[in-house]
């Protein structure tokens, strides 16, 4: 099968290595880079789903909560003021924004916009935004069942803050409804429903960095692979659509005009997300990719698989070709573990935490 570590592309850094090389090889010989901390026990476990792991750490501050999704729960944890311990809390699916339900939760993440964060729940009935700290409910949206098939199931996610105030959350209809988000309150709208996805919506991100102009502010994936780059405004635009490379696409993100997708085959791809063109294709995992999270300030990318490894990457733009390239940093093997959530927890990517299927723990690594 594919050699995970391997790297192809004219604009990476390492040659493709030989049949049989180990994972994380092209940085074998290397100084580990990350040790594994204590980790975070957790009074339920993680479910096997895209991205399931959130991570808060507003601008300036260090980490504040986590939070993993299994069944109609979500375990919310924060951080105590001395850093040393987490206090925990549950929070449940609703429908109708009061009652519980046996809806399943499908994804959780905290939105940080200029003026405000909010924690937004994805479920099979429909899309809950709370304040921050999970206390107050301050909006729901229920899924239109009317337009699905009988035999598709519904439900809602991929879930980002875009531009000043705006909060974007994916259907499995392959629709991408956008929230206008007020500074305080509670009068939330949708300002508009993007439609260029034929496939249920996989993953959503922002752009992370500085964008070179015309390069996109929002990217949007799919079940069928299909990725789209949109310049938000208070109407959204296409900038470019690439089309899908024959597996599904699990997670994307956005980083000074470049899009990091992961796929089902165990491939990372990077594209200049202004045109939409392959700059660069490396052979990370042996198994399917669940997780990608950048880090701002360095351009690390972080990527989690089913083959229990999680690796971390560096993306960066040769200065004098503006050529992007891709260098391996370092390989964790997470034993027995089928990866389905990975974070940095810092803007540097100095340390990041790992959930996996039916664990009940949230593994944490930092700067060796």
């Amino acid at each position: 099968g594919r050699t995970p570590g391997a790297v192809r592309g004219a604009h990476s850094r390492y040659p493709r290595l030989g049949p049989g090389a180990p994972a994380g090889a092209a940085g074998a010989g290397a100084r580990r880079m990350y040790r594994k901390e204590p980790s975070i026990p957790l009074r339920g476990s993680s479910a096997a789903l895209y991205n399931n792991l959130s991570v808060l750490r507003p601008p300036g501050r260090p980490l504040a909560r986590l939070s993993t999704v299994h069944g109609p729960g979500l375990s919310l944890l924060t951080a105590d003021h001395d850093g040393l311990g987490f206090s925990h809390r549950q929070l449940q699916a609703k429908e109708g924004g009061t009652a519980l339900s046996t809806s399943l939760l499908t994804q959780a993440a905290w939105c940080v916009l200029p003026s405000r964060i909010l924690l937004v729940l994805t479920s099979q009935k429909g899309i809950q935004m709370y304040e921050s700290d999970g206390s107050i409910m301050v909006y729901w949206h229920a899924l239109d069942v009317g337009d699905h098939p009988p035999a598709q199931p519904v439900f809602a996610r991929g879930i980002s803050a875009a531009g000043e105030h705006f909060i974007c959350v994916g259907t499995s209809m392959g629709a991408v409804l956008v929230f206008d988000i007020p500074p305080k309150g509670t009068n939330i709208t949708v300002s508009e429903v993007l439609e260029q996805h034929r496939e249920p919506i996989t993953d959503i991100a922002a752009e992370l960095g500085q964008a070179p102009d015309g390069a996109g502010d929002v990217v949007s994936a799919d079940d069928g692979g299909t990725i789209c780059v949109w310049g938000a405004g208070e109407e959204f635009t296409l900038l470019s659509k690439i089309p899908a490379y024959g597996c599904s696409c699990s997670s994307v993100k956005l980083w000074n005009g470049v899009v990091a997708a992961g796929y089902g085959d165990g491939q990372i791809r990077l594209f200049e997300a202004a045109t939409g063109t392959l700059r660069a294709q490396v052979s990370a995992h042996a198994r399917w990719i669940n997780a990608l999270d950048l880090a701002p300030l360095t351009g690390k990318l972080l990527s989690g698989a089913e083959d229990s490894f999680v690796h971390v990457w560096r993306i960066s733009r040769n200065p004098d070709t503006e050529d992007i390239e891709i260098g391996h940093c370092h390989a964790e093997c997470v034993t027995d573990t089928q990866v389905c959530g990975a974070r940095f927890c810092d803007p540097e990517g100095d340390s990041f935490a790992v959930t996996g299927y039916d664990l009940s723990e949230i593994f944490r690594y930092g700067r060796a």
